[in-house]
């Protein structure tokens, strides 16, 4: 791995974006009890437990890394949602794709996310494997440009990413040098990350709704721009819905480490980007100088911490994003314009956020 990047913070979006803004004041969904009971009563996150996923990489590429050419995935390519194929992304030889430890990937049965940002670009490729030394096979590669402002439906609306819900997934992730870096401010864990951590929940416990009149009944709402196969009872949390843990949570028998977290869910919240059985994504230490087992933090942490309560779904609520949309699939791409996410909700007026 010589020439590999170690990065203390993941990629960042401009502090007034979606992602980072604090939403601890932010107003609570009129039907959230329903929607998390619903949710509960299906069995909560999947297996019933906030389990973390640490497969995922980001691999920081430095200036005048090689690139490769991006090919089509054999099931095919999503367009309009993706780039072009035919583009030349920056990959570092050392570069891993998510599960492994270089570039090579069972496509076919697994996710295998490519993460990369180089500069103030930022690259995802989901389906991602190195079928020889020049391309980049990828059922979707999604570019994110990091300084730039994006509308409420960020890259499209109905358009997918890297994630199935549009967002960048790199931004959502949690790493073990930011919670580092937190804790050096303050020890005893009263520190968060800055930015919203990505969950998903099973797709039979995401709300569908046929009167909408979306494909199948899909749905979404924002801060996402996309669904993928949600099934789940109609009173259920839609794609895209952004979570709170309450305020009142105790998370004084957690260890610091974990309280940067758990604080992070109170003060930026959780958003739902997916369909899957494990709740969180982390991203993996391959690249990071602090390691997870330096911070104590394993894949159990939240349910397995004696004396500590666990995290379950019925700990949230659902804070008002707006209206569901119903999915279509008729991915229409926006043009990046030099402003930010006023708020990423539908209003744009967060005045009424403060206490």
């Amino acid at each position: 791995m010589a020439g590999a990047i170690q990065a203390d913070t993941l990629p960042r979006f401009p502090a007034s974006s979606v992602w980072n803004q604090d939403i601890s004041s932010a107003p609570v969904h009129p039907d959230s009890a329903a929607m998390i009971d619903a949710v509960a009563d299906l069995g909560g996150f999947g297996n019933n437990r906030m389990q973390i996923d640490f497969s995922i990489h980001v691999v920081h590429a430095p200036p005048g890394s090689p690139t490769r050419t991006t090919v089509s995935h054999p099931w095919g390519y999503y367009d309009p949602d993706c780039e072009p194929l035919g583009m030349e992304i920056p990959v570092p030889t050392w570069a891993a794709i998510e599960g492994g430890t270089d570039l090579s990937c069972n496509n076919l049965d697994n996710d295998c996310h490519l993460l990369v940002v180089q500069g103030d670009t930022l690259y995802e490729a989901y389906l991602a494997n190195a079928p020889n030394a020049t391309e980049l096979e990828t059922h979707c590669l999604a570019v994110w440009y990091l300084g730039a402002g994006y509308p409420p439906e960020g890259r499209g609306e109905h358009c997918t990413s890297a994630d199935a819900a549009g967002f960048p997934m790199s931004a959502l992730l949690f790493n073990a040098d930011e919670i580092q870096a937190s804790l050096n401010a303050d020890p005893t864990g009263g520190g968060d990350l800055g930015h919203a951590i990505r969950f998903i929940l099973p797709n039979a416990r995401m709300a569908n709704d046929g009167s909408l009149g979306g494909v199948g009944g899909r749905l979404y709402v924002r801060p996402a721009s996309h669904a993928g196969g949600p099934s789940g009872p109609t009173d259920a949390v839609p794609y895209g819905a952004r979570l709170r843990l309450r305020a009142g949570f105790d998370i004084d028998a957690y260890p610091p480490p974990a309280r940067v977290i758990l604080n992070t869910f109170t003060r930026y919240g959780i958003v739902l980007a997916d369909g899957g059985t494990v709740a969180l994504t982390a991203e993996s230490d391959l690249y990071t100088t602090t390691k997870w087992v330096d911070l104590g933090i394993d894949s159990r942490i939240f349910d397995s911490t004696s004396g500590a309560p666990k995290v379950f779904i019925d700990d949230f609520d659902v804070i008002d994003t707006g209206p569901r949309i119903a999915e279509t699939y008729d991915c229409v791409r926006t043009t990046v314009e030099p402003w930010l996410f006023a708020d990423g909700f539908e209003t744009g007026d967060t005045s009424a956020w403060s206490p």
